[in-house]
């Protein structure tokens, strides 16, 4: 589809990759519901949008929490007033850390926000997509859901879902007009990577990605229509080698171990 027969569904909008999203989509036409949790950022970004905004070109903010009943349901109501046929699954927590240090409310916000609230959100809002002419779910995911990396547990655990839930939807869905899709990125250059993360990310020698980069390998997926794609090559591989035979890969992360156990952390918590 191309961005300028969309109207868009973003959530996580006031983050670096959401901002990033949002711009690289509104430059190419796409209408957008910008939906986020800090208002702040969040309504001047759909301000700095609307200033330079062409006549067909919708650009609104909705200040709601997605992992609630009602954040959902706001959402899904604004979405069908303004005829959305797409919905960019974005929001995310990050955590990072030993295993062992994982505190139970850090679990549940990466579970609530990473896995629940996109698969709620998509149902609620299937009834309308399934009326479009064309329509499409594109997932956000990362590279980690394919790729177990020391330090990354929970969160790799929460994309790994994500990425599952986008592949049986995409199967259940493949005689309707909603195409389902899947992009991970690998380590992004954004303030979501804690101290901590860029620590290890250099010890490491992770390869990374400006969130502008990103943003134009999300807007070829919406015009592509493609499935599942990974960004980096290295990691594309990796991935699917990952999936075919992942203890090959074990002894390739003796680095990253000695990274994760040489950093500080809280005492008792993953950042």
């Amino acid at each position: 589809m191309s961005p300028r027969d969309a109207s868009i569904v973003l959530t996580g909008a006031a983050g670096g990759l959401g901002s990033a999203i949002a711009r690289q989509l509104f430059d190419e036409g796409a209408s957008l519901l910008l939906v986020g949790r800090s208002e702040g950022p969040l309504l001047a970004l759909a301000q700095s949008l609307n200033a330079g905004a062409r006549d067909r070109v919708r650009v609104d903010a909705l200040v709601v929490d997605v992992t609630t009943e009602h954040g959902r349901a706001a959402i899904i109501d604004a979405a069908a007033a303004r005829g959305a046929n797409v919905l960019i699954n974005n929001a995310a927590v990050a955590a990072f850390g030993p295993a062992q240090g994982l505190q139970a409310d850090l679990a549940r916000r990466v579970v609530d926000t990473n896995i629940a609230a996109p698969m709620l959100l998509t149902a609620g809002m299937l009834p309308m997509l399934l009326t479009r002419t064309q329509a499409q779910v594109l997932n956000i995911g990362s590279t980690l859901g394919s790729l177990g990396v020391p330090g990354f547990s929970a969160y790799a655990a929460s994309k790994a879902a994500l990425r599952i839930y986008s592949e049986a939807l995409r199967r259940e869905l493949a005689d309707t007009r909603v195409r389902v899709q899947y992009y991970a990125p690998r380590a992004i250059d954004t303030a979501f990577n804690s101290p901590q993360v860029q620590a290890f990310n250099q010890a490491t020698g992770s390869a990374s990605d400006t969130p502008e980069v990103i943003a134009r390998g999300v807007s070829r997926m919406l015009h592509s229509g493609s499935r599942q794609r990974f960004a980096g090559g290295f990691e594309s591989i990796a991935a699917r080698l990952n999936g075919l035979c992942p203890e090959w890969l074990d002894s390739a992360f003796a680095k990253h171990r000695r990274a994760l156990m040489s950093l500080k952390f809280p005492s008792g918590a993953s950042s």
